[in-house]
């Protein structure tokens, strides 16, 4: 038995690019306010996936660092080490989150 096709909410980008998911479509998909979407863009098409994935508060201090290390980095704020100096400091890091 063929479904009949559904006709597609409209919805508006914000200033900021925000998109509002219209609130019939959340409902179906038990979207709430944290709920993790994948996002994939080719040409003029952009699919959201809704994802089971929780992020924890670790991960995102984790992305934030991570985020910070690679801005570090572009602006020139790192300095070099050989191999050994890295493993030191890294095993007194360990040591002290311990």
């Amino acid at each position: 038995m063929k479904r009949a096709m559904e006709m597609p909410e409209l919805t508006r980008a914000s200033s900021k690019g925000q998109i509002v998911i219209p609130s019939d479509i959340r409902k179906r998909l038990h979207v709430k306010e944290g709920s993790v979407f994948g996002v994939v863009a080719k040409n003029d098409t952009i699919i959201l996936k809704k994802l089971d994935t929780k992020i924890t508060a670790d991960d995102m201090r984790t992305l934030k660092l991570v985020e910070e290390s690679w801005k570090d980095i572009e602006e020139g704020r790192y300095k070099r080490t050989s191999v050994e100096d890295f493993f030191k400091e890294l095993s007194k890091w360990k040591k002290s989150k311990r």
